[in-house]
């Protein structure tokens, strides 16, 4: 079975996951988001399988939220998704995705459900 990660390497999380994965033996496709390699479509679609809209996925944390207002409750859905592109450290991390579903990896072993 082929999985898929939204990963981050400078993020522990993100790491701790990959290496769940790996240990129980999968292929992995590593999706490096940070660097751009994720479509509005591929985030609908994950969202879709997480059963989250996209408010639920942002990093509120991040001061790039702060800076874009994105607290702001009148923003569409839509506008989030092409925010959370335009600015991929705003999705939330790590996202892995099997055929068995998809689950964010907080904490990491919340994924061996889908593995």
């Amino acid at each position: 079975m082929t999985v898929k990660i939204l990963h981050n390497s400078r993020c522990s999380k993100s790491r701790e996951t990959l290496k769940i994965i790996e240990e129980q033996g999968h292929d992995v496709t590593i999706i490096e988001y940070l660097k751009g390699s994720i479509t509005e479509v591929q985030l609908m679609d994950i969202l879709k399988q997480l059963d989250l809209n996209p408010r639920d996925l942002l990093r509120k944390g991040e001061e790039i939220y702060k800076e874009l207002s994105l607290s702001n409750t009148n923003l569409s859905n839509e506008e989030l998704i092409k925010t959370m592109i335009k600015h991929p450290i705003l999705i939330e991390r790590p996202i892995v995705t099997s055929p068995k579903g998809a689950r964010i990896g907080r904490p990491p072993e919340s994924v061996l459900d889908i593995l």
